[in-house]
């Protein structure tokens, strides 16, 4: 959830977002794999941010890289002509910054970003579910989610899209239109009880 200290979401029309939202076990980062290909056939250029909920590293220690982070580099960009890292500490922070990693993104121009994890963030969503998980359905608390896939069928509202969450094709055309579809729909639905 966002803290006090992170800055909030701009949901500019320059820059579409959806967040990918579930419960650990549904199938994200299969969707995703399924997606990104479809979606660059289209002509999408799709960026992706994905929240890890444990520490992590992408450098190795020994190398240059790590030793001239652990000495202060902040941040430490490491490239080479087939690819590029940043990596930056963030030690006073509980959890990530989503509003900063959106404008670290930002200059790279995408056509779309689309943001795996985050559930809790203000921010226009297509919420996956699987029964078989026993997992409640976030899509009557949740106020920004768009569209749900599932399997099996589920009742949504009426504002809401539902999507087979086997047919990966018609969640690529759902989410390929989703950057037209964003200056329309860049805040909440409403009204909404509370």
């Amino acid at each position: 959830m966002p803290s006090p200290q992170h800055a909030p979401l701009t949901l500019d029309e320059a820059l579409p977002l959806l967040g990918i939202a579930a419960w650990s076990g549904t199938g994200k980062t299969t969707l995703l794999e399924g997606l990104l290909p479809r979606l660059a056939a289209r002509g999408l250029r799709t960026a992706v941010i994905k929240h890890a909920h444990h520490a992590f590293d992408v450098d190795q220690p020994g190398k240059d890289s790590h030793r001239l982070r652990q000495a202060g580099a902040a941040p430490m960009l490491v490239a080479s002509r087939a690819r590029w890292a940043m990596m930056r500490e963030t030690p006073d922070q509980e959890e990530a910054d989503l509003a900063q990693l959106i404008e670290v993104l930002r200059p790279q121009r995408p056509d779309l970003v689309l943001v795996e994890g985050f559930k809790a963030w203000p921010l226009p969503k297509l919420e996956l579910y699987r029964e078989a998980l026993g997992k409640t359905l976030r899509v009557a608390e949740d106020p920004w989610i768009r569209a749900v896939a599932s399997q099996p069928p589920v009742a949504v509202p009426d504002d809401v899209d539902w999507l087979d969450l086997d047919d990966v094709e018609a969640i690529a055309d759902w989410v390929a239109a989703w950057p037209s579809r964003w200056p329309a729909e860049r805040a909440p639905r409403g009204p909404f009880p509370t």
